[in-house]
């Protein structure tokens, strides 16, 4: 098992959370764990959909799978829950950044990188996020919420929050894995 970690960071203003939708479809592009050459671009998965094993598997179930040409064995990635995931990072101990969550307003100003969601990996890597719409919903420091059109251009979004007569921004928006 290979955990990789989705983290985040951007510049804020007046952005409460930013939070990733548990039931949207992801896109991630991946790569073949024992050839850097072999890549999967722009794959989807949902991670509240899971392929179901047969009963005699002892593997749980897991949200994404392929096989690589020549493999004998499919590569799988499984969404970790907060407790499957404190549970495999407890015998890694290094890890520091802590459990996936929101983006809150004190991780601002670009400087943190702040775990979203971790995946289990089995024969492949992921090493691209690519966002498409309606996968965040991002809630004003006043607590109005934006939950429908959010689209990242450019690492960039704005919008107002007419609830209370204020701008809200996000800028210089980044991803990346981490293997754990």
């Amino acid at each position: 098992m290979v955990l990789f970690v989705l983290l985040m960071k951007a510049e804020t203003e007046n952005v409460g959370f930013i939070e990733l939708r548990p039931d949207v479809n992801l896109r991630i592009s991946v790569r073949n764990s024992l050839s850097e050459s072999e890549i999967r671009e722009n794959v989807v998965f949902n991670r509240m959909e899971t392929i179901e094993q047969d009963e005699t598997s002892r593997e749980s179930p897991y949200h994404f799978e392929l096989r690589w040409e020549g493999s004998k064995k499919q590569s799988i990635l499984r969404n970790l829950s907060e407790k499957e995931f404190a549970t495999a990072v407890k015998k890694k101990k290094k890890y520091k950044k802590g459990s996936p969550r929101k983006y809150v307003a004190d991780d601002d100003n670009g400087v943190n990188w702040v775990p979203l969601c971790a995946f289990d990996c089995r024969g492949m890597e992921p090493y691209e996020f690519n966002p498409m719409a309606e996968e965040f919903i991002i809630t004003s420091e006043n607590g109005y919420r934006f939950d429908e059109g959010i689209e990242f251009e450019d690492g960039e979004w704005t919008d107002y929050d007419s609830e209370n007569n204020s701008p809200v921004s996000i800028q210089n928006l980044e991803f990346k894995f981490e293997a754990v």
